[in-house]
């Protein structure tokens, strides 16, 4: 339980740490350095991925010795899956349910899918990534 309870911090922490950073990247490159959006966006999430991937790697995770391209790749794919969770939310709320206001677009984009992908990331990071390695129980069941 404990294990599990500093699992989740850790990787809550990790997940801000990454985030401030993809945001970061991505107003100095769609500002001062002018790059168009799309550009800034994948560059910016590479960026997050890999400040995310490091920073469990190194730490919520180091006792699971995931290593190598393969882990990175594998942790990228779940990013990115989460990220589709995100845009599915908001695919569906704007487009099939009609709800096209920018406060509509903000809930279900940015806080019913970033919840969901959020847990969407952590199943697919604990589990696909970082294998039971140090961790004591699983949360998974």
């Amino acid at each position: 339980m404990i294990a599990d309870r500093r699992e989740l911090v850790g990787f809550a922490a990790v997940g801000l740490l990454a985030y401030a950073a993809d945001l970061a990247l991505f107003s100095w490159l769609r500002g001062p350095a002018g790059l168009g959006p799309l550009t800034a966006k994948s560059l910016s999430f590479v960026a997050g991925c890999t400040v995310a991937y490091l920073g469990n790697a190194l730490g919520t995770y180091r006792h699971a010795r995931a290593t190598g391209i393969r882990a990175y790749a594998v942790f990228v794919a779940v990013n990115v899956a989460g990220a589709l969770v995100q845009l599915l939310c908001l695919t569906v709320s704007h487009y099939g349910l009609g709800l096209t206001s920018r406060r509509a677009d903000t809930v279900s984009g940015a806080v019913v899918g970033m919840a969901l992908a959020t847990l969407v990331r952590f199943w697919g990071t604990r589990t696909l990534v970082f294998r039971a390695g140090g961790r004591v129980g699983s949360w998974t069941g």
